[in-house]
């Protein structure tokens, strides 16, 4: 569990906070449920327990409005609400009472010169990816036509050689050998390279290539949407367990959503590098609602009607002058 320090910490300059009272809170432990998009306090507010509470110039003139008591109120309503922070924005000064209420009670009060929308956009898009379910997966994880693709399988397949290959003919590498994959929204993974082997990839014979330095800042990337799985594996082994022709789309789960996966065999002779951008075009195709294999089936159908219907017609004639035989 990741605490409300490190969040503060890591904005001090971008949010440019200052923290006024409460630092003993910094050690607050904080989940994806502690921040809410509403920027307003007092009634509105105090329904949502346990979220951080943005004071912006609405909140303060209202609360410089009302008497002491009522002051003393609305903070102790606040404070029991369990807010993880206090943010007062707008480079307003906090009140007394309020300093006084977040130092009794541990709770980070902070002040920024921004506005209170500006604090809210930024962190709520900061803590969803901040805070977002993360797992690390084996492979080659490239642009590949604008598609983040991850090409995985057995060690010794090739898939280095095959990524090599792909940023040869202009893709770009996000990382070799460990991806981290984060899911930053409902229906989005992202993918990026541990900081340790950014814009590096090994491959076996040759050694440890730096590719930003060898082909140039367009064939890496920082980050890029995980779309497809193209998974390697051999081709005797494939030929075992699946058709030649696959009529069902295969999903393969990654931190919860199912992702598009396709098998790619792996032999001698076969340009992987041609495979894959066929596989991942077919999928943008496929993405747009055009589906080859149901269109050629569809197509097959027809023309299996059509032959029946010859067959027919081709065939009466000949029942006909039979019939007429026999009544002869």
């Amino acid at each position: 569990m990741k605490q409300l320090k490190e969040l503060i910490e890591a904005n001090l300059e971008k949010l440019k906070f200052s923290w006024i009272a409460g630092r003993e809170g910094g050690d607050t432990a904080i989940d994806l449920q502690c921040f809410a998009s509403s920027d307003l306090v007092g009634h509105l507010n105090l329904i949502h327990p346990g979220r951080i509470q943005v004071f912006g110039r609405q909140e303060i003139e209202y609360f410089s409005r009302i008497d002491d008591n009522r002051k003393q109120h609305v903070i102790n309503k606040l404070i029991a609400g369990d807010p993880p922070a206090i943010v007062v924005a707008e480079s307003f000064q906090a009140h007394p009472l309020m300093v006084q209420a977040c130092d009794n009670a541990k709770v980070p009060l902070l002040a920024t010169p921004l506005s209170a929308a500006e604090i809210i956009d930024f962190l709520r898009i900061y803590i969803n990816k901040w805070l977002a379910p993360t797992t690390m997966m084996h492979g080659v994880f490239m642009d590949v036509l604008g598609m983040g693709v991850l090409i995985c399988g057995e060690s010794g397949l090739g898939k280095s050689e095959l990524g090599l290959e792909l940023i040869s003919r202009g893709h770009g590498l996000v990382a070799d050998d460990v991806v981290e994959f984060a899911r930053v929204a409902p229906n989005l993974i992202e993918g990026r390279c541990p900081e340790l082997i950014r814009n590096l990839m090994e491959v076996r014979g040759v050694g440890l290539l730096d590719i930003k330095a060898i082909f140039g800042e367009t064939a890496v990337r920082r980050k890029m949407r995980l779309k497809l799985i193209v998974h390697l594996v051999r081709r005797a082994s494939l030929e075992l367990h699946q058709e030649r022709l696959v009529t069902e789309p295969q999903y393969q789960e990654v931190l919860g959503l199912p992702m598009r996966k396709v098998m790619l065999p792996v032999a001698a002779g076969r340009n992987l590098a041609v495979l894959l951008e066929a596989a991942v075009r077919n999928f943008i195709l496929q993405m747009r609602g055009i589906n080859t294999l149901d269109e050629f089936m569809v197509r097959q159908q027809k023309a299996m009607l059509n032959e029946l219907e010859n067959f027919e017609s081709d065939d009466k004639p000949l029942l006909d002058s039979h019939h007429e035989d026999i009544h002869e």
